[in-house]
């Protein structure tokens, strides 16, 4: 992986916009990535992450606005952009009846990348894959496949990534795998754009933008973004009738938002407007027995924070 220049602009985004017909799939959006940087994606699924890369990529031409991507023009200069990135949609095609180093060679030979260089073992090795060259990617499992995907995506020494969900559909032990190779591509000096639909994941990116109906609602930290967007403290509420409580705690004043988590009641309220002990006495008043107690805000916090109609 080529390291880039400090605070080189590795990606530019300004105003970008997808229409098909009268629906709009991306809305104005603009941003920047820095080289060195992993920025993270987050929405749910038809939010626009993958309409955004795609345009970036300059396999979608935009409606209206402008991309850079190392310097060259999205829509002038695709094809000087394509050599230098590398990118692993959501349903890469691996041949299934192939075996892994098979596909690694066809694809690296796209590239230019000899079959007998020893970028192959290097990128398998990276991946986690040693060992398994022989096997048919139609035999291996889904998280093996995705790695197997990544080592495509890097066979060429890649600038940048652009990783479109790599983790969508795998077990969460492989999503952490997967995350570790990642954070290690960071450690290298490898810019990063990865787009993902986990809450838990986005945790893990030095940046995050959070998408909502083809708009860009925020961007920041992950520590930033749950400093500044909420609008107040969290707490976490065992209460004997969750989904009752639930209810009332939505019509108690001060109280922001309020969702179930697990066996438990999450919610956010108004700065300074409550405490521990004037949640749980409101609860109490309306005969619900409940423990109240701090807790960390979440992604998910912040999300439903920003994608919360205005009044």
């Amino acid at each position: 992986m080529t390291e880039g220049l400090p605070n080189e602009v590795a990606v530019l985004a300004d105003g970008l916009t997808k229409r098909f017909g009268d629906f709009t799939a991306v809305d104005s959006v603009s941003f920047e990535v820095r080289a060195g940087e992993v920025v993270g994606y987050l929405g749910p699924n038809g939010s626009g992450k993958t309409t955004t890369i795609r345009m970036l990529l300059g396999l979608l031409r935009p409606s209206s606005g402008h991309g850079e991507v190392l310097g060259f023009d999205i829509q002038r200069q695709t094809e000087a952009i394509r050599p230098l990135v590398g990118y692993m949609s959501q349903k890469f095609a691996l041949y299934d009846e192939l075996t892994v180093a098979e596909n690694l060679a066809f694809y690296g030979g796209i590239y230019g990348v000899s079959s007998t260089s020893p970028r192959h073992k290097e990128v398998l090795e990276l991946v986690g894959l040693s060992g398994s060259e022989n096997e048919r990617a139609g035999q291996i499992s889904g998280g093996w496949r995705q790695r197997l995907a990544l080592a495509i995506a890097l066979v060429h020494r890649p600038r940048l990534l652009f990783l479109d969900e790599p983790t969508s559909g795998v077990d969460p032990v492989a999503r952490r795998v997967f995350w570790d190779t990642i954070d290690g591509l960071a450690q290298a000096g490898a810019t990063v754009f990865v787009s993902t639909h986990y809450m838990d994941e986005a945790e893990y990116c030095r940046r995050l933008g959070i998408m909502s109906e083809g708009r860009l609602l925020a961007m920041d930290t992950p520590a930033a973004l749950k400093r500044d967007v909420l609008p107040g403290p969290a707490w976490n509420l065992v209460v004997d009738r969750v989904i009752p409580a639930l209810d009332a705690l939505e019509h108690i004043a001060g109280v922001f938002q309020v969702g179930l988590r697990g066996d438990h009641l999450h919610a956010i309220t108004l700065a300074g407007q409550h405490t521990a002990v004037s949640l749980q006495s409101a609860l109490a008043s309306m005969g619900f027995n409940a423990h109240v107690e701090p807790t960390d805000p979440t992604l998910e916090d912040v999300f439903l924070t920003l994608a919360k109609p205005k009044a």
